[in-house]
């Protein structure tokens, strides 16, 4: 008898070890950890992984990542210079974001996450501890395109009941990049921000809209600045999102209080909206516009026919890198600016086509802005 009582007790310890076991776990890690020196270190558990290869824009090329006993991949890189960068992981030659980080890249057509590095004095794009206006989500309806998002930045201190009025910036993204991309990649609301702040920018409404007429122009079309894609974004901008804009928030309608500007598909658009459109905007700023030399003639043709060009715009403004693929075609541009006698300022920068230049261009641009 006591013998079956042992073994029923025995038995029953078993089962409620059972029950109540914890589950094994993982490796407890963070990734990305940006270290003192601005190294950083990346971290990517996939224990059936053959190959992880760490890509981003702050490495001079890809660095493969070493594997631990447990399945965690490491790799750690040389210093960085401070500012936020898109990186992703190559897993047996599929790209995949990071997914220990909350920061991911919007866009359509990869999956990329962000890693900022602040180093040891504030950049324009750093939060700081300064009065930080306001960014909404927005929709309107468009009867050809359906219900469309928008988002809106309104400046410290902006109040809809009061009679303070502010100019307008209309901010467009790149090819496969979303509404979004402006604001957690570009980080437009706190560069405003601080320039504001610091007395270097006039307080402004931004508005940025998903540029892509989808569903009327497929997403496989190609870049923002198609031609097709142009006509439908141009009926949706001035017969939808500017009176949407005008008529909900606290914005001068005068086309001195008017800019538009954008990053290459979006910097073609802004071309063809703002120069084709001078009685609206006196500011037009394109960042490595995407063009194409064969359609300057078309896409232009009602700018190039206006007369007293440089009496109508207070700024047009053209940024690119040297690195960039868009350089050369910007530069043939700016011949055929030179050519016209339009005037125009250009910003030639280092690097290529990245969102670490279209911080810095919007950060220059802003400077110049309703002044």
């Amino acid at each position: 008898m006591k013998t079956k009582k042992l073994l029923l007790f025995a038995l029953l310890f078993g089962v409620c070890q059972m029950l109540f076991a914890q589950p094994q776990r993982g490796p407890v890690f963070d990734s990305p950890v940006v270290n003192k020196d601005n190294t950083i270190t990346f971290n990517f558990l996939a224990p059936k992984a053959n190959e992880v290869i760490l890509s981003g824009q702050f490495l001079k090329s890809p660095m493969p990542m070493t594997k631990n006993a447990e399945g965690l991949w490491t790799v750690t890189t040389p210093a960085v210079k401070p500012d936020m960068y898109p990186y992703a992981f190559q897993v047996d030659g599929i790209q995949v974001a990071d997914p220990k980080n909350a920061n991911m890249f919007p866009n359509e057509g990869f999956q990329n996450s962000i890693v900022e590095i602040t180093g040891s004095a504030p950049l324009v794009h750093t939060i700081q501890n300064v009065p930080h206006g306001t960014v909404s989500y927005e929709s309107y309806y468009s009867a050809e395109l359906g219900t469309r998002p928008l988002l809106v930045y309104t400046p410290p201190g902006y109040n809809a009941k009061d009679k303070t009025t502010y100019p307008v910036l209309y901010l467009f993204h790149g090819t496969t990049d979303t509404e979004e991309t402006w604001t957690k990649v570009g980080r437009a609301n706190v560069i405003l921000d601080n320039l504001i702040a610091q007395g270097k920018a006039k307080p402004m409404i931004i508005v940025m809209p998903y540029g892509r007429a989808y569903p009327t122009i497929s997403k496989s079309s190609g870049s923002l600045r198609n031609w097709d894609n142009l006509q439908e974004f141009k009926k949706d901008f001035f017969g939808n999102i500017m009176p949407f804009v005008e008529k909900k928030y606290k914005v001068k309608n005068d086309k001195d209080s008017r800019a538009v500007a954008g990053f290459s598909g979006g910097g073609g658009t802004t071309l063809f909206l703002g120069l084709n459109n001078l009685d609206k905007f006196s500011y037009v700023c394109g960042f490595a516009a995407g063009m194409l030399e064969n359609e300057f003639d078309r896409n232009n043709a009602d700018f190039f026919a206006t007369p007293d060009v440089n009496k109508k715009l207070k700024l047009l403004w053209l940024g690119v890198g040297k690195d960039d693929g868009l350089y050369n075609v910007n530069m043939k541009f700016m011949d055929v600016l030179k050519g016209k006698n339009i005037k125009y300022e250009s910003f030639i920068s280092d690097g290529g086509h990245t969102w670490m230049n279209c911080k810095l261009y919007l950060s220059t641009i802003a400077q110049k802005l309703f002044k």
